[in-house]
């Protein structure tokens, strides 16, 4: 993979290097090496942040831990990721492992009485009846008493990744909100004022000030 090293107030070591090229090649083993890694450090007077993005051509990882040690901090960030990739690949497997052999098509349709049918095309089977002659199974059919349609709950998922972690000027909110890919970022300035960029349709950012 391809790292690039950001230190801010800093110093990039040999030794935090190793560290993470150890890590990321424990992660490459899991999703593969094809793609780019971004690390951040950052000091804050007695807080250490590390702050890792991994990009793969189907694939985003991110994960930000602080702690009073960069090591310590680095060393938590990289786990996260780790266990993002590892749940990532089960995901996969456990898809892959429920797919249903001989089901090509479901297709569902809501008729004007409020019935439910549900239609499954499978491959056909073949089947010998009591004379000895073979036949082929036709697709099914199935309908079901009239029923409500489900209401559908939200899916909310957590993030952090448009959050920024530290007090930062709007041109650098600009610049880290355009790496991110985030269409809303929040980040406080220096005079610790709460901000939000919001990039509209046509491209343009707006800033909001949350009062």
């Amino acid at each position: 993979m391809n790292v690039d090293y950001t230190g801010r107030q800093t110093t990039i070591t040999k030794k935090l290097k190793a560290q993470t090229e150890a890590g990321l090649d424990r992660i490459a083993k899991i999703i593969g090496d094809a793609g780019s890694v971004h690390v951040i450090l950052t000091t804050e007077k007695y807080r250490r942040t590390a702050e890792l993005t991994v990009q793969t051509r189907n694939l985003k990882l991110v994960a930000a831990c602080e702690a009073t040690d960069m090591e310590m901090a680095l060393r938590d960030a990289l786990a996260a990721i780790e266990k993002q990739a590892i749940r990532h690949k089960k995901k996969k497997t456990t898809i892959k492992r429920n797919a249903k052999e001989g089901v090509r098509q479901v297709a569902l349709a809501q008729p004007e009485n409020g019935a439910i049918a549900v239609e499954v095309e499978q491959a056909p089977k073949v089947s010998l009846t009591k004379n000895g002659s073979s036949r082929k199974s036709v697709p099914m059919l199935v309908h079901s008493f009239p029923s409500e349609t489900p209401l559908v709950e939200p899916h909310l998922v957590r993030s952090r990744d448009g959050v920024a972690l530290r007090p930062m000027s709007l041109e650098e909110a600009v610049k880290e909100a355009a790496f991110r890919d985030r269409e809303v970022f929040v980040f406080r300035d220096h005079g610790g004022q709460a901000l939000v960029l919001h990039r509209k349709r046509d491209g343009k950012m707006e800033l909001i000030e949350v009062p």
